[in-house]
């Protein structure tokens, strides 16, 4: 019945993160769901409204409202998240985390924060512009089909939409030419229809909230486990080096003569192996921040890597983690002895 839209993970250098999945699969039960309770139960009984009453509505001349487009990019960018984080991802009009990233589009072409976050909230404001369509709202839905025209020119689902959109207009006039409704029953019906889009939206908007609120959880979750898988992998290299060091001061002692020692190597002769690039994390490409970190760390006798430690940050705290994460997995080639040395890590959200 919806198109099939693909929503990919936000990772480290991508432009879109993976938190609407779930979030979209429960729109799309709920949708079909609504779809066929509005089947079972048939339209309603009694007359319709005037033929005027349902003239076909002209979508609004922007998509942005002035406004909207008259924020500053800083403004638009945290008035975004914040209709994001409270789920009003589309509605209401004005005040919606659609009309916020397009104007925010607007100004700043091909920032990859913002195409990640269109490209999440375009499948479900199809969805809502088909459920207002289906519910005679055509004012609603016409808004809602300007967001997507806009987000995207070539989206697939906009000639349907707007075939099918055009199609329910004409039913519903038709529909009114043959039963018409008394002004009274117009204006309840109305209300009664507002009342509706009110409850429709801001149960879908929160059910979209609670899933991405669990699946940060899981995401968080899944961070820890990997610390801790990270955190016993430096043990057991401690306990490996601490071994060998063992084993070598026992041969020392046991060998007859002093073999002569090994040329010491700095810490500039040390020569990388497998230097992988840091993940960026979620919140900071998704606010297009940007920073570099210096990390400290001990590499060993065998070019592993531990005691990573942060020695300077700028911002402090936002790319720490990822930061000596990354220099955890590092490898060098084993200098045959220990070497403390420093390197600095660069963040950028363009590259």
């Amino acid at each position: 019945m919806y198109p099939s839209t693909t929503v990919s993970p936000l990772a480290p250098g991508e432009a879109r993160p993976a938190h609407l999945r779930l979030a979209l699969g429960v729109l799309l039960v709920v949708a079909v769901s609504a779809c066929g309770k509005k089947e079972e139960a048939g339209p309603p009984a009694g007359p319709a409204e005037p033929a005027a009453a349902t003239q076909p509505v002209k979508p609004p001349a922007e998509a942005v409202s002035a406004q909207v487009a008259a924020l500053s990019p800083d403004d638009l960018r945290k008035k975004a998240t914040e209709a994001y984080q409270e789920s009003r991802l589309y509605a209401p009009a004005g005040d919606n985390a659609m009309e916020y990233y397009l104007a925010l589009r607007d100004k700043l072409p091909g920032d990859p924060g913002v195409s990640s976050a269109l490209t999440d909230l375009l499948p479900m404001t199809v969805i809502a512009t088909e459920q207002s369509r289906d519910r005679g709202d055509f004012e609603e839905a016409q808004r809602l089909y300007g967001l997507i025209e806009k987000a995207d020119k070539d989206h697939p689902a906009l000639s349907r939409l707007k075939t099918s959109i055009a199609a329910a207009q004409e039913n519903e006039a038709k529909r009114a030419e043959q039963q018409r409704l008394s002004a009274e029953e117009e204006a309840a019906r109305r209300v009664q229809l507002e009342k509706e889009r009110q409850a429709q939206q801001q149960q879908q908007q929160q059910q979209a909230a609670e899933q991405l609120a669990a699946q940060q959880a899981e995401a968080e979750a899944a961070s820890k486990r990997e610390a801790e898988q990270r955190a016993a992998e430096q043990r057991a290299a401690e306990q490996r080096a601490a071994e060998q060091r063992a084993a070598e001061q026992r041969a020392a002692q046991q060998a007859p003569a002093q073999p002569a020692e090994p040329r010491q190597v700095t810490a500039a002769e040390l020569r990388p192996i497998s230097t992988p690039a840091p993940r960026y994390p979620v919140n900071a490409l998704r606010a297009g921040r940007s920073g570099e970190v210096q990390v400290e760390f001990t590499v060993g006798p065998d070019g592993s890597v531990t005691n990573a430690r942060v020695v300077r940050a700028d911002p402090p705290r936002v790319f720490d983690r990822e930061a000596v994460a990354a220099v955890k997995r590092w490898r060098f080639e084993p200098p045959g002895t220990t070497v403390t040395t420093r390197r600095t890590i660069g963040f950028n959200p363009g590259q």
